[in-house]
């Protein structure tokens, strides 16, 4: 999943997916569009259904991040290996 430092540095890419039975846009850089897809791969999950998962998480936190944010957040610490969620 290796990108070219131009590619790592690319703004935003705004897409659509539909969570919880409605569509919302999520802007992410390609490098975590890319992570969230690899992460998606990984536990056999369509995107929508990990982002649902991760919007879940992200709502019952104490002072909840839009979810651009705790996306990010979310695949770093899964990364570093520190996901509580059960694969």
């Amino acid at each position: 999943m290796a990108l070219e430092t131009t590619e790592i540095f690319h703004p935003p890419v705004k897409r659509s997916i539909t969570i919880a039975g409605h569509q919302t846009s999520i802007s992410l850089e390609p490098l975590f569009w890319d992570m969230l897809k690899a992460a998606s791969d990984a536990r056999d999950l369509p995107v929508n259904a990990l982002v649902a998962r991760i919007d879940v998480e992200r709502i019952a936190a104490e002072q909840p991040p839009g979810l651009a944010t705790a996306i990010r957040l979310w695949l770093t610490n899964d990364m570093l290996g520190k996901t509580a969620q059960a694969d």
